[in-house]
């Protein structure tokens, strides 16, 4: 009986260690298309996306490729570190890829909404709308 018990308390202990999973809640293998990055029209439409993977997103606005590792957290994204491509960009569409940039790296509030996503954080908002598959 003394093992019994022994047993059941470590396997409560132990369970209590476990963290619960915080991947991508309802976002892995879905492919986004941006919409809006601070409320204009991106420059590049055409190359403006974002994917996110299992525990891996990929963006691009129109010029260096971004990406990362990201899980959900408290409705918002953590991804990082992040690492960037280093093609030389100018203009609007490195202002916008700059904005993104900072957007992801300030833990973005998530606001999903059907085939609509909203990230928001540091002054930024980024409007998503799902890709058919």
């Amino acid at each position: 009986m003394r093992s019994v018990l022994a047993l059941i308390v470590a396997s409560v202990t132990l369970g209590g260690c476990a963290t619960a999973p915080s991947g991508g809640e309802g976002l892995s293998g879905t492919h986004w298309a941006i919409v809006r990055i601070d409320g204009a029209a991106p420059v590049a439409p055409a190359k403006a996306a974002m994917r996110f993977d299992e525990d891996r997103l990929g963006a691009n606005v129109g010029c260096n490729g971004i990406g990362g590792e990201y899980r959900v957290e408290g409705g918002r994204l953590i991804a990082g570190p992040l690492m960037a491509t280093r093609m030389f960009c100018e203009g609007p569409v490195w202002q916008q890829e700059e904005a993104v940039n900072a957007l992801l790296s300030a833990a973005p509030e998530i606001s999903r909404r059907g085939r609509s996503m909203r990230l928001t954080s540091g002054g930024h908002a980024l409007d998503l709308q799902l890709k058919a598959e």
